[in-house]
């Protein structure tokens, strides 16, 4: 399980290296070999485990290539997905266009989604945490059905 937020730097050559704990993980499950793509909805990228990714792109195989909508998605996120492969030491090398989509300069947050991480700017994961915490409801959480039994 991909999860916590973890405080790290790219090099100067733009590769971020996983932390140690997910390393032997990610080359057991996907033999170190990830996919990295944009965030539709945020100014973050994601970075998948190649067989999560494979899962992605069979919905995206499913869609239509003649309605105009789904012909976007599909081409925004194909069209920018870029194979990240651990090297020896653990890092993994960000393109260069990736960086620049989401902002990516020194520091960064890998945050995990449970299977996928998040890329984000450091001071953007900042703001957006702050943003998060402000729009969660204080009550009313019965409106959601999925929301409706949950307890921390």
């Amino acid at each position: 399980m991909l999860r916590g937020a973890h405080a790290i730097s790219l090099d100067s050559k733009g590769r971020l290296a996983i932390p140690t704990r997910f390393r032997d993980a990610l080359r057991e499950e996907c033999d170190g070999l990830l996919i990295c793509t944009i965030d539709i909805g945020n100014p973050c990228l994601l970075l998948y485990p190649l067989a999560e990714w494979e899962l992605i792109e069979k919905k995206l195989q499913a869609l239509s290539s003649t309605n105009p909508v789904e012909r976007r998605l599909q081409r925004v996120l194909l069209g920018h997905a870029a194979e990240c492969e651990l090297d020896a030491q653990g890092r993994c090398l960000i393109p260069g266009p990736l960086r620049q989509h989401a902002g990516l300069e020194k520091k960064i947050m890998l945050v995990g989604q449970l299977n996928k991480f998040e890329l984000w700017d450091d001071t953007r994961w900042q703001q957006q945490i702050s943003d998060d915490l402000l729009a969660l409801p204080r009550e009313g959480w019965e409106s959601s059905e999925r929301l409706r039994d949950f307890a921390l």
